[in-house]
């Protein structure tokens, strides 16, 4: 007979979903532990924007740009941390935009690239800039999100679709409530950000306040980008 904990079709079951929740809670927290990792800066974006392609009637590529601006984190907090205190560059794991920000990571220093996949029927499988030591696999997104969240200090947000949006949102609604701590939001490519949501429209109607539009920069620069995270992360 087999003990409880090593029935794999218990475990597998709707009674033991609480244990594998608590895994994916768990099983992190140790090893950030073991590894030192203590916060980062998460990049979101599209997984469906790929390197040498432009976007948009703007034609931007995004992907280069987020690879640098990753590039550039990387080299700020190597040169300016001490090892123990460094931001790592964490992303959802998968291809595009998410590739992007851990190559950018992984050229300058590969134990600074972390990824936080999650199975899914699209989509699906780690980018090879992802430090091996660093690469999570998750099944619930509440728990992917909730080491997003934990771990983050920053966070560089690139043109994506739904699930994009619904991190972005998840993450203004939790700095403006004050369930996390105040960070930089930079939200890459102006054009486009401005384009999909009129932002003043909230504030317009009462919804927000003046100062939560303050919250987050818009930005076509990745001066200016590197710049805001600097002034805000120190």
């Amino acid at each position: 007979m087999d003990k409880a904990y090593k029935n794999h079709e218990f475990l597998m079951s709707e009674d033991a979903r609480s244990l594998r929740i608590l895994a994916e809670y768990m099983e992190p927290q140790q090893r950030f532990r073991r590894l030192g990792v203590q916060r980062a800066i998460i990049f979101f974006g599209s997984a469906r924007t790929q390197g040498g392609n432009t976007v948009g009637p703007e034609h931007v590529d995004y992907y280069e740009a987020a690879r640098r601006l990753a590039g550039q984190v990387a080299n700020w907090t190597m040169s300016t941390h001490a090892h123990d205190q460094r931001y790592h560059i964490c992303t959802g794991g998968g291809p595009g935009i998410m590739e992007a920000a851990n190559r950018g990571a992984y050229e300058v220093c590969p134990e600074l690239s972390m990824g936080f996949n999650i199975s899914l029927p699209f989509e699906q499988g780690l980018n090879r800039y992802v430090d091996p030591r660093l690469a999570f696999s998750f099944h619930y997104f509440f728990m992917r999100k909730f080491w997003f969240m934990n771990l983050a200090r920053g966070l560089v947000i690139f043109p994506g679709g739904f699930g994009t949006m619904d991190e972005l949102f998840e993450v203004l609604t939790l700095v403006q409530t004050g369930k996390s701590e105040q960070m930089p939001i930079v939200l890459y490519g102006k054009k486009f950000w401005d384009k999909l949501i009129n932002f003043r429209v909230f504030a317009e109607h009462e919804l927000i306040s003046e100062e939560d539009l303050q919250r987050f920069l818009l930005t076509d620069s990745l001066d200016e980008s590197m710049a805001y995270l600097e002034a805000h992360l120190e």
